[in-house]
């Protein structure tokens, strides 16, 4: 009998055919995706069809974070990975190394995957765009140290403004490590203590050369920079990322250097003709001050100062003179009030000994005038008492207080006799504390409590 085979043992077995199997294990697949799922773990599952056939793979995180596009479903894509057998469940399936969408379609879909995550940031909204410093103290330059481009930039620099401070931060421009390379360099620029414009940028190229300008993390740095940044990627017709999140765009790097600084020559004719507009309104003014001196010396006033001086001397003197008088009036004044003062006082001093002795005579009279008061009030006090008792033993209420009560009938008359009411009627009865209302339901003509009294 030949060998029975347990499941686990033939999976297994499959496993090591399809591993010893060297086409398999690099191989390059082309399809749709479908039933794409991108785990919370940063493993990407998904199947690959055509028209006639599936096939399920499968893409693990330490692979999918190189991804430079966002996979999803219907999208067409060729993967390079290897075939082998998932033992558990005796399933074959790919084991994706790398992805990218099918034909030059696929490209443009990754740039325009980074382009809409851009926008929808609001990386591109012009109301975050910062407005470039008039005159730098010194321009970074963020490129390759040799090429078109650095010559251009140093060339129109020096030209237009020959004593401007140029810090270059050298970087690669192309190839897959110059998105990073670039990042580098202008982390370099950062905190840079002179530095108030930033130019990155190189010269024209291919697409593929221009594509580091493309980079996601890259352009997120750019818009994040604490310094303005001027993009200058290739030339008038190349359009990257980069010149859409940068604070301005530069056709070409010439471009970017002019619009980083002035012209020397400019700045130095409107210095000069600003000097010459301020002398000339120095003068103008200077001019106008003349002629209102001139104007002032020829008024009398000041055309003989030493007559109006004499004048001014003379009314010192009349007022000296009035002053005295007027001092000597007031002195008088003065003793006059003082006899005034001397004469109030005395007279308070007589009124106040006579203003003590009817006070004295006052307190003896109150004293006199609370004592009879008090002695009348408590003759008055108990004589109240003394009718309140009476009161008290004449009130009905006393009697309330021993047990008894006080009945009306619904005319309101007082019940002296069983007879005054009738079974059905209410009767209001007012106790020590509190009224009822009762309803007769029997009458008795005699009592229990009633004392029988014999005829005479």
């Amino acid at each position: 009998m030949n060998k029975v085979w347990s499941i686990t043992e033939l999976n297994q077995y499959i496993e090591g055919l399809l591993s010893e199997e060297e086409t398999l294990q690099d191989i390059w697949v082309q399809g749709e995706l479908s039933n794409f799922k991108h785990h919370s773990s940063g493993h990407m599952y998904f199947t690959l069809k055509d028209r006639e056939g599936t096939l399920k793979a499968l893409m693990f995180r330490g692979r999918a974070r190189f991804l430079k596009f966002r996979p999803e479903n219907g999208l067409q894509v060729v993967i390079r990975g290897r075939i082998a057998v998932y033992a558990r469940d005796g399933v074959y399936q790919l084991y994706a190394e790398e992805m990218e969408p099918a034909g030059l379609g696929g490209i443009y879909l990754a740039l325009e995957q980074v382009r809409q995550r851009l926008e929808a940031d609001g990386l591109f909204a012009s109301e975050r765009k910062r407005p470039l410093p008039f005159l730098p103290r010194a321009v970074g330059i963020v490129t390759a140290p040799t090429g078109a481009a650095i010559r251009d930039l140093y060339a129109v620099i020096t030209r237009r403004y020959p004593k401007m401070n140029i810090f270059l931060a050298p970087a690669m421009v192309q190839g897959e490590e110059a998105p990073e390379s670039l990042i580098k360099a202008l982390e370099k620029m950062r905190n840079h203590p002179l530095v108030d414009v930033v130019i990155i940028g190189r010269g024209g190229g291919s697409r593929e050369d221009l594509w580091a300008f493309n980079d996601e993390q890259l352009c997120r740095v750019i818009a994040d920079f604490p310094i303005p940044v001027i993009s200058a990627v290739g030339h008038e017709s190349d359009v990257s990322l980069s010149d859409l999140v940068a604070d301005v765009r530069a056709a070409t790097p010439s471009a970017a250097a002019e619009l980083a600084v002035p012209v020397y020559d400019s700045l130095k004719i409107q210095c000069n003709d600003l000097e010459e507009r301020l002398r000339r309104a120095m003068h103008s003014q200077i001019s106008s001050s003349r002629q209102a001196v001139t104007s002032l010396e020829k008024r009398p006033v000041l055309a003989n100062p030493l007559q109006n001086l004499r004048i001014q001397q003379q009314r010192v003197d009349q007022l000296e003179e009035r002053l005295l008088r007027n001092s000597e009036r007031a002195i008088i004044a003065q003793k006059a009030k003082q006899v005034q003062d001397l004469e109030a006082r005395l007279l308070a001093h007589v009124q106040g000994r006579r203003t003590e002795q009817m006070a004295q005579r006052v307190d003896e009279l109150r004293h006199r005038l609370i004592y009879q008061a008090n002695q009348k009030l408590l003759k008055k006090r108990s004589e109240i008492a003394m009718q309140a008792g009476l009161l008290d033993a004449l009130s009905p209420l006393a009697v309330l207080d021993r047990g008894f009560a006080l009945c009306l009938n619904e005319k309101e008359e007082v019940l002296r006799d069983a007879e005054q009411v009738s079974p059905g009627e209410s009767i209001h009865i007012t106790l020590r504390k509190g009224e009822v209302t009762c309803k007769v339901e029997e009458r008795k003509v005699t009592s229990r409590w009633q004392i029988n009294q014999k005829k005479s």
